[in-house]
């Protein structure tokens, strides 16, 4: 790994900050593992001392239980306190038991919060500093200083705010990392900050920015182009209130808008962005820049047809470069172009007749409450509708019935009647479930389950209703629109039904959910 240019995360610490986020020692070693992965240099594990788990983790991690390829593992925490040697201090001494090479302790550099905040004054701050830095080092770790409100404290008072970085540097720290504590920068005025130090001091400088402002990434880009070769991020942005400068987005501003060659695993970023939510139990950011499901998904019609001729004409890069795909979604906002490109997408050559049967199918319907952007698998069969083929659905129904039952105290218990034409086989099926959709959906496999091998692996992961009125008027009876997602050992497909009546909406999508699964499976 290469020391020019510093990739710094702090997931595991400054992330773990986020609200809803709580992340278990095993969940720990695997973000790290993730990470390492990617090629990221530093990776902040936690405070040791200050927090039972991040000790725990550091000691599992130096037991073995992490074996780092690409990165160095980093013990955060604070410099010695007021009247005690930074060998007597307990947080310090923590920070040696990690066991890690590279320790970052926090400083800070505003001299409101040196005189409110710590209660001390600038010289003994100062001296806080040096003197942990200096233990630090003489006892064989590679020292990094985060300046806290670093400027915030510039803008107030600069000569303290230097005086601080000087007593780190002087000390032996590696690096000052300028601190946007507060988040409250913007990018010119952090360019302008990065610049006069770098050229007041000629220490080498890093940056750490909040997302306050919504400008933490532009913020970091901004340090890097003025001078800073250690730029701190959090994947996936997560961190406390706002959160942190994205990691995800500023790699790959680094990499493809100024040609930094910062992280070996480019082609990566998207599947690893995606684990790291999974681990953190939140939903992937569909539009998050370069990584999102969305990043380069193009539905306007203008759109495709440029894209038709060029991708590059609405695409700011090749989303292959950081492991992403083209998308291009067909809704009512769709022309020839969009619903050409969508086939060839699914592997579908569609002549010009059943281009206009589709644009016109999908515009009719999406007038009246559809949604196929989110439902590729009904826009599959639709398109293979137009192209002719025959249903894929394995019966013929002849009708159902849901009946809604309360039994004594708080029990609700639905129960499903399906009947079917399999062939020349009538079927009959009856079952219980726990609303009516998953009754209807238990009866159907039960008529269907002798005769279809293959649907004993296809189950309903999700099912999302929402309740509309066709075309935005008060004057017209609400619709109810169902998406269904179904998976099975190869993947998962989502399809969509409309109707007033909720249970035929849940219907419709479960029938083109079933249809998809036909499908594949003669496949």
């Amino acid at each position: 790994m290469s020391d020019a240019f510093h990739v710094y995360d702090t997931t595991l610490r400054d992330g773990a900050q986020r609200e809803g986020i709580s992340y278990s020692v095993a969940d720990k070693l695997a973000v790290a593992r993730l990470l390492d992965g990617l090629g990221v240099g530093f990776i902040e594990g936690g405070w040791p001392g200050a927090m039972p788990k991040d000790t725990e983790f550091f000691a599992r991690a130096a037991a073995g239980e992490l074996t780092l390829r690409h990165a160095r593992l980093v013990a955060f925490g604070a410099t010695r306190k007021a009247g005690l040697t930074a060998e007597q201090d307990p947080q310090v001494r923590a920070l040696l038991d990690a066991q890690t090479p590279v320790v970052t302790l926090v400083a800070k550099s505003d001299r409101r919060h040196i005189e409110r905040a710590l209660r001390t004054d600038v010289a003994e701050n100062c001296a806080m500093v040096a003197d942990t830095v200096r233990f630090l080092r003489g006892e064989g770790r590679r020292v990094f200083v985060d300046a806290e409100h670093f400027f915030d404290g510039y803008a107030f008072d600069p000569d303290t705010a230097l005086r601080v970085l000087d007593a780190a540097v002087t000390a032996g720290a590696d690096v000052a990392v300028l601190c946007d504590t507060n988040g409250g920068m913007l990018p010119l005025g952090i360019a302008e900050v990065v610049a006069q130090v770098g050229e007041r001091t000629g220490f080498r400088l890093g940056i750490h920015c909040q997302d306050d402002t919504g400008c933490a990434v532009a913020n970091s880009v901004s340090a890097v182009q003025a001078g800073a070769t250690h730029v701190q991020c959090t994947a996936n942005g997560y961190g406390e209130r706002t959160g942190n400068a994205d990691l995800f987005a500023v790699v790959g501003n680094l990499a493809t808008k100024l040609d930094m060659p910062v992280l070996p695993a480019l082609g990566d970023l998207t599947r690893v962005s995606h684990a790291l939510a999974e681990i953190a139990n939140l939903a992937p950011d569909t539009h998050q820049p370069y990584v999102g499901s969305s990043a380069f998904a193009h539905k306007a019609g203008l759109h495709a047809s440029a894209i038709k001729v060029d991708p590059e004409l609405y695409n700011h890069m090749d989303p292959e470069v950081v492991g992403n795909v083209q998308r291009v979604l067909v809704t009512e906002m769709a022309g020839r172009a969009s619903v050409e490109l969508k086939g060839a997408e699914l592997g579908l050559a569609l002549g010009a007749e059943a281009v206009a049967q589709v644009v016109g199918t999908v515009k009719e319907r999406e007038a009246h409450g559809w949604s196929f952007e989110a439902a590729d698998a009904s826009l599959e069969l639709l398109m293979r509708g137009a192209l002719g083929e025959e249903s894929p659905v394995p019966f013929a129904l002849e009708s159902y019935r849901v009946i809604i039952e309360r039994r004594g105290g708080e029990e609700v218990t639905a129960e499903a009647t399906v009947k079917l034409q399999v062939g020349d086989e009538r079927l009959i099926a009856t079952r219980e479930g726990n609303g009516p959709v998953n009754a209807l959906d238990a009866a159907l496999r039960a008529a269907l389950e002798p005769g279809c091998p293959w649907l004993g692996g296809v189950e309903l992961s999700d099912y999302k209703v929402r309740i509309l009125t066709p075309g935005g008027s008060a004057g017209t009876h609400a619709v109810t629109r169902v998406l269904v997602e179904t998976s099975d050992k190869l993947g998962e497909w989502t399809t969509v039904g409309v109707h007033p009546n909720v249970v035929e909406a849940s219907w419709l999508a479960m029938v083109d959910a079933l249809a998809y699964a036909a499908l594949h499976s003669r496949g």
